[in-house]
C-alpha cells in the first residue's frame, strides 16, 4: 500500500495533504524518516509513525456480490471499451473482481478492495468451492461424463476430480450442475470442448458459499458481516 493511502485510511488527512506531510519529514517507517512520494509499505508488517505517534493500520474494505449479466467483461480496465462489471457497481470505492467470469458467463461475481482475501480465495491451496449450472448443445454421453468427473488433461495439467450431475434433458440437450475447486481460464468450456460439446449457457450460482439469491441480472449488494466472516474462515483453515 502507498504510504499516503495508509495515512489517509488512518484519518491523518487527505492523500494529497498526506503527501505534503511526508515531504515535510513528519513521517517515519520502521524508525526511519521517509520523504519520498510514492513510497510503498507493507501495511501488515511495517510500523508507521506520524509526529512521533504510532499510526495503527485501519482496514477499511468493501465487499460486494454482483449477479453478472452476459456481454460484460470481468476486468476493471478493458482495452476494447466494452462494459465492465465495475461499471455496474456504482460506488465511490475502487473495487476489483475476485477472479473472472468470461464475457458470456453469468452469475456470482465477488468484488472487493481486500487484496489479501482476494489472493487467498483464488489460491489453489484453498480449493475454494464454486458451483455452476450449464446447458450443452446436445445430450452428454455417460462415458464422457465419467471421464470429466475424474479429471482430464487440460493444457498439460490434469484437472481436479469434480462433481458433475445431469439435472435434466431440455430438447435433447443436457442441463448440468457442476462443482469445481479450481479456476483456470475458461476451464469449464475447455473441458467440454475436449469431448466436442459446446457450452451454450453457463451460470455460476455459488462462490465459496456466496449466492445471488434475490438479485436480478446486473444487480448487486454488499456482503453481510456474517458472509464476510465465513469467507475469511474458509481461507484461514483451507475448508
Amino acid at each position: 500500500m502507498r504510504l499516503n493511502k495508509y495515512l489517509a485510511h488512518a484519518g491523518i488527512a487527505s492523500r494529497r495533504k498526506c503527501d505534503d506531510l511526508i515531504t515535510a519529514g513528519y513521517v517515519k517507517v520502521n524508525g526511519k524518516k521517509v520523504t519520498k512520494l510514492g513510497t510503498v509499505i507493507d501495511e501488515h508488517t511495517d510500523e508507521v509513525h506520524f509526529k512521533g505517534r504510532k499510526v495503527p493500520f485501519k482496514e477499511k474494505y468493501t465487499y460486494v456480490v454482483l449477479n453478472k449479466p452476459v456481454a460484460v467483461v470481468s476486468t476493471a480496465m478493458e482495452q476494447f471499451k466494452r462494459p465492465s462489471v465495475v461499471d455496474l457497481v456504482a460506488i465511490p470505492e475502487r473495487i476489483y473482481p475476485v477472479g473472472r467470469l468470461d464475457y458470456e458467463t453469468t452469475g456470482v461475481l465477488l468484488l472487493t478492495n481486500d487484496g489479501q482475501l482476494t489472493n487467498r480465495l483464488l489460491h489453489p491451496k484453498y480449493k475454494v468451492l464454486k458451483e455452476y449450472r450449464l446447458l450443452l448443445d446436445r445430450k452428454i454421453r455417460p462415458v464422457d461424463l465419467h471421464k470429466l468427473q475424474r479429471g482430464v488433461m487440460l493444457e498439460e495439467q490434469k484437472t481436479l476430480p469434480c462433481v458433475i450431475e445431469e439435472m435434466r434433458i431440455i430438447e435433447n440437450k443436457s442441463f448440468l450442475r457442476m462443482e469445481l475447486r479450481e479456476g483456470r481460464n475458461r476451464q469449464i468450456r475447455k473441458m467440454f470442448e475436449l469431448f466436442h460439446y459446446e457450452v451454450l449457457e453457463l451460470e455460476r450460482i455459488s462462490f465459496a458459499g456466496i449466492t445471488t439469491k434475490g438479485l436480478k441480472r446486473g444487480e448487486w449488494r454488499y456482503l453481510a458481516a456474517n458472509e464476510i466472516s465465513k469467507l475469511k474462515e474458509r481461507v484461514s483453515n483451507g475448508n
